[in-house]
């Protein structure tokens, strides 16, 4: 997805540039750049510095700490994996090309930011629909799942994941260049990172098949399992004997499943909404407060990179615990209780497991 150039519009030189219906008088570009220039660095600093250590944390807690290992926990390692990768690799240069009004790191890096925006935003998306399959096996069909919801299928499913966010992401990096503009306010010649249209990808149809691929076909599979899984949490009806302690653990880590995939469809709705009314041609960057509200789109967005490892540390013991720990190099926490009970023998002579 191009936040630069469609999102947010690159920057305000591009905006100012090309935005032919508004006059220069009517718009305070000045006042516009004065805004972007002291309002990105702060709210991007701080998804940064908190996306950051948030998610390294949340990674090494889980990898450090065996009693944590779990198919729930790999995907959860493997969505902050992905918020990582964003932190370190987008957000620093997309923040740098809002308050320098242009892009200075050449076509390589224009090329590279956009695609990994785009490769990022697929991965923790369809990493919160494996995690809503998961979540679905275990609590619809405990028994017969078993045998898939393991730690080898699940690294299989993450390496596929992964093959095929990369493969199918690689049209936006040859989509973008560094373009040379105008600026008929400044009168200046910028060099911006943009979407350049070509015969196979217009922006209008990327920005389309973007919004169905990465937002609303995802959700609507996830939605449609969670309305089945909650049938079934609250109307037990699978034959399968459970204590009320069973029970109260595999509802609290579906419920922390549900608040994440929450968040991400809210962070992710009004930047969405955005480039979907863009596409639709309904969007102009024409006034302050259209700019105003597409940095807060943008910034919402970005968040969803770093709020994972709080709602985790709110709403699970396991690892607000292991945060505990961590942060405090202690030995108070030195062993960990699962938010589910422990593995219990089954009729089968197996071990039965479903928490993390």
């Amino acid at each position: 997805m191009d936040f630069n150039s469609s999102i947010s519009s690159s920057n305000i030189s591009w905006l100012s540039s090309n935005e032919s219906t508004v006059s220069p008088a009517t718009v305070d570009w000045d006042g516009i750049r004065h805004t972007v220039r002291w309002l990105v660095p702060i709210f991007f600093g701080i998804i940064a510095v908190t996306g950051f250590f948030g998610n390294l944390l949340v990674i090494l807690v889980v990898m450090l700490n065996k009693t944590m290992h779990s198919t729930t926990n790999l995907l959860i390692v493997n969505l902050a994996a992905a918020d990582l990768m964003f932190v370190i690799f987008c957000v620093p240069f997309t923040a740098t090309d809002y308050v320098t009004q242009y892009w200075p790191f050449g076509t390589l890096w224009c090329r590279s930011v956009q695609y990994l925006i785009v490769v990022t935003a697929y991965a923790s998306i369809y990493t919160l629909v494996l995690m809503s399959i998961d979540r679905f096996l275990a609590v619809v069909h405990p028994i017969r799942s078993r045998m898939l919801r393991t730690e080898h299928i699940t690294k299989i499913a993450i390496f596929m994941l992964w093959t095929v966010v990369l493969t199918v992401s690689l049209p936006v990096a040859y989509s973008h260049d560094v373009v040379v503009e105008h600026n008929n306010v400044t009168n200046e010649t910028v060099a911006l990172c943009q979407f350049t249209s070509n015969d196979l990808l217009d922006l209008d149809t990327f920005q389309m098949s973007f919004f169905v691929s990465s937002y609303l076909l995802p959700l609507m599979i996830i939605s449609g399992l969670y309305m089945r899984m909650i049938m079934r949490l609250w109307h037990q009806g699978s034959g399968v004997r459970m204590s009320k302690e069973s029970q109260r653990g595999r509802k609290r880590v579906t419920r922390l499943v549900v608040v994440v995939v929450i968040a991400f469809a809210s962070l992710w709705l009004p930047v969405q909404l955005i480039l979907l009314l863009k596409a639709l041609d309904m969007y102009e960057m024409n006034t302050m407060t259209k700019v105003v509200l597409q940095i807060m789109a943008q910034t919402l967005a970005y968040t969803s990179s770093c709020i994972n490892p709080l709602l985790y540390a709110f709403l699970s013991d396991n690892f607000r615990k292991a945060f505990y720990k961590a942060i405090n190099c202690s030995s108070r926490y030195q062993n960990y209780t699962s938010d589910l009970p422990p593995p219990r023998k089954t009729s089968y002579g197996r071990t039965s497991t479903t928490g993390f």
